[in-house]
């Protein structure tokens, strides 16, 4: 009786073990799923900048339709303010791109995630979404 409890909770910790080893893998992929099929759905709303729309559009990374209206966009959200006319809104870039990096700064209580600072962006992906979104 005693072996076969030992043997359960190798067998347990074997298998822990190896779901925690392979699910940052599964969490890649189903990244990389993601950003892929904002690519489509971007190629043909704004083929010339798809390397900033696809991580605003997929789930997986900026995810800025779940809260942002934005024309080309599938299911948007309604709880923050349509991207339009976003170089008469913000003129300066650079305002721009620290809004997107942690909106949390002029405003404390923004449900902006801060995608630079919590890194659910790259500083590569936020430029590029940052040159997206300023181009609407």
């Amino acid at each position: 009786m005693i072996k076969n409890k030992h043997f359960s909770t190798l067998v347990l910790s074997a298998a822990v073990s190896i779901a925690i080893l392979v699910t940052p893998s599964y969490a890649g992929k189903k990244e990389a799923k993601s950003l892929k099929k904002a690519a489509k759905l971007c190629q043909q709303a704004y083929s010339k900048n798809i390397e900033g729309c696809a991580p605003a559009f997929s789930r997986s990374h900026g995810n800025c339709l779940g809260c942002h209206n934005i024309q080309g966009g599938t299911q948007p959200g309604n709880v923050a303010p349509p991207l339009i006319a976003m170089k008469a809104r913000f003129p300066n870039r650079a305002v721009l791109r620290a809004q997107i990096w942690d909106a949390t700064v002029k405003n404390p209580n923004s449900l902006m995630p801060p995608m630079g600072k919590h890194k659910i962006l790259t500083e590569k992906q936020v430029d590029s979404v940052t040159d997206f979104i300023h181009s609407l």
